[in-house]
């Protein structure tokens, strides 16, 4: 039995994925200003690993012993959900069309399914699969990626790397140590991430460089902190320590279905900040992307004992 609803999961992973799909909006405003997109990624997570330093502490105190026990998921996660997630997608983008990278990286949801299977014996069964199918399909219809250029195979390895990193952030948040808070996963990791993309960039493997004057953010001259606060706090401290919790709750599987709702949010939040209509076929696509969850949702109800319950996660308050 799951000692916290599932109702509670479902709401951290619709929050972090709403919380997630706001940093396209924050990001443009830096990158257009000048800021590369593997910089803003830097002072994203790299904030963000300050800010939940002090809470990570409180909820360890007196269990120093535990954080020593999970150095290696953290370490893990941070490189490979975090830092690596981030800079394949980054680097996609310098390839493919921002729809096409887009839609490889959530090919990790697929992978996930396939993880569960290999490593697990959870084979997916027919609502899994249908699930599956329309929700990608759904993926499809709202991001029209095939509409808006060429295709090149170096990018898209790089979106499957990202793919690879996504579903890694989903297996790893919801299999960790059941008492390590999510807030410590998510500051160590997003410490470690920010320390892999500024090593890349110092070894000028990955573009670094900012600017520091006004930039534009939803049609108003702000000053260059709004976005960063945005990512860092919004984007970053948010969306990580629910999504942790909710994968926790949820299991790695549902979570990340639950995960593709992020695509939705972000169209939506374009609309309203930036004027970007979505279109007729975004709408259907989205409507399959729900229905696609459901589904999933619905066999995970049905068959209850094919995955183990995880363990309760223990909040920052715990």
């Amino acid at each position: 039995m799951q000692s916290r609803p599932a109702g509670a999961g479902l709401a951290l992973a619709l929050l972090s994925a709403f919380t997630f799909a706001t940093s396209g909006t924050f990001a443009r405003s830096l990158i257009e200003a000048g800021w590369s997109a593997e910089a803003a990624v830097a002072a994203r997570v790299g904030i963000a690993a300050l800010v939940l330093a002090v809470p990570a502490a409180l909820a360890l105190r007196g269990r120093w012993s535990m954080l020593g026990r999970n150095l290696g998921v953290i370490g893990l996660f941070g490189l490979l959900a975090v830092g690596a997630a981030q800079a394949c997608f980054f680097n996609a983008l310098q390839y493919l069309p921002i729809g096409v990278a887009l839609l490889l990286e959530y090919l990790g949801i697929v992978l996930v399914v396939g993880w569960m299977w290999a490593a697990h014996g959870q084979r997916p069964r027919r609502l899994t699969v249908a699930g599956s199918v329309t929700a990608l399909l759904g993926l499809l219809l709202v991001l029209d990626p095939f509409g808006a250029g060429p295709v090149e195979p170096v990018g898209v390895l790089w979106g499957l790397g990202a793919g690879v990193g996504l579903a890694a952030y989903f297996v790893i948040s919801a299999r960790t140590d059941a008492g390590l808070p999510p807030v410590v996963l998510a500051s160590g990791g997003m410490a470690v991430g920010a320390v892999g993309l500024l090593g890349l960039g110092a070894l000028h493997a990955l573009p670094l460089h900012a600017t520091f004057g006004a930039v534009t953010f939803g049609g108003h001259r702000v000053s260059w902190m709004v976005p960063i606060a945005g990512l860092s706090l919004v984007a970053a401290v948010v969306s990580y320590v629910a999504g942790i919790s909710a994968a926790r709750i949820l299991g790695a599987r549902l979570s990340s279905f639950v995960g593709l709702t992020e695509v939705l949010f972000a169209v939506l939040i374009a609309w309203l900040v930036l004027g970007e209509l979505p279109t007729g076929a975004q709408a259907v696509g989205g409507a399959l992307i729900v229905a696609g969850v459901a589904l999933v949702r619905l066999d995970e109800l049905r068959a209850p004992e094919r995955e183990p319950a995880p363990a309760t996660p223990a909040l920052v308050g715990d």
